[in-house]
């Protein structure tokens, strides 16, 4: 069992809980294919957090160039000062397909038989703490998306350009590097506001489709249960002390807002129900409790990004503590 352990006095019907250590799991032989796989993509995420915290747009150069059409020098400067940026954008864009690949296979190795997905998440720490760090990048990633209108402003702006260079027969160089078909897929991509949850939860549901013999129980259980573990380690003080990083709360409530989300995605009836084997009450309520501006971006993706919040079944109390 390792760093499992099973808590005791706080089982609710159908919802196992366990500690799992997020911190130092560490791949056993038979989780290192599919660890190293998901272990290049993720080496990726830091960086493209990194950029995307330090992504200015270029809105002045923008506004003065529509504010002076006929300047051409103001046009080819905002011109010069958005291709790089949409190469940034463009790289964002092809990172989601990645992680879409690093999801997928990691779904497949907590699913697969013979072992039920609580079993799996016993053998194959070191997986759960990679399918953690994917929703946990997920989130931050579309945070900071959210809160970022020059993205948008940036890629409208070059796609204006591109098509008007179009029609005066002008081909830019830039085209060769985002292609109008890749310029499509990106526009749907940032037209989302949660880009990368999207993708997930687009994923994730493929997945389910396309493995007919698979029950959706071990997909939606595997989701489940994570939940469990990560609102257990957050309202249990001694599971909290043995964090020994100071980040680790907010990465467990990154995680459980994020297979909430896929759960209630994939799910036919969603995580907000009755029989939802998610404990939604008490996963609202620990994010409640810590300070809002650490939680206030989780809460809105619960709010916003879900799919069965409005359903009918969706108690009144539920949608209230949303509120």
């Amino acid at each position: 069992m390792g760093n499992l352990i099973k808590v005791l006095g706080k089982d609710l019907e159908n919802c196992p809980h366990f500690f799992l250590d997020f911190e130092n799991a560490q791949p056993t032989e038979a989780e290192t294919a599919v660890w190293n796989q998901v272990s290049a993509v993720l080496e990726e995420a830091h960086g493209i957090l990194a950029e995307l915290q330090s992504y200015n747009g270029a809105g002045q150069e923008i506004r003065e160039a529509i504010q002076n059409p006929s300047d051409l020098q103001l046009q080819e400067k905002a011109w010069n000062a958005v291709c790089p940026l949409v190469a940034k954008l463009k790289r964002f864009y092809e990172f989601s397909l990645r992680l879409e690949n690093a999801l997928r296979s990691l779904l497949e190795a907590l699913t697969s038989p013979p072992y039920a997905p609580m079993q799996h998440l016993e053998r194959e720490q070191a997986l759960a703490k990679q399918f953690a760090e994917i929703l946990h990048f997920t989130l931050s990633f579309d945070e900071l998306k959210m809160t970022n209108p020059a993205i948008q402003n940036d890629f409208s702006y070059y796609r204006r350009t591109i098509s008007r260079n179009r029609l005066n027969n002008q081909q830019l160089d830039a085209e060769n590097e985002v292609n109008n078909e890749m310029a499509n897929r990106m526009s749907l991509f940032y037209a989302e506001a949660t880009p990368m949850l999207k993708t997930l939860s687009n994923a994730t549901t493929k997945f389910v489709s396309e493995n007919k013999t698979l029950p959706i129980e071990d997909t939606t259980d595997c989701l489940s249960t994570m939940a469990c573990v990560c609102r257990v380690m957050l309202e249990t003080p001694e599971y909290r002390c043995r964090f020994t990083n100071t980040d680790t709360m907010l990465f467990c409530m990154r995680v459980m807002v994020g297979v909430i989300i896929l759960y209630d995605h994939v799910h036919p009836v969603g995580a907000f129900a009755k029989t939802s084997k998610i404990d939604m009450k008490g996963c609202i309520k620990v994010l409640k409790e810590q300070p809002s501006n650490s939680v206030e971006g989780l809460l809105n993706a619960l709010r916003y990004t879900t799919r069965h919040l409005n359903d009918d079944s969706t108690s009144k109390q539920i949608r209230a503590m949303l509120q």
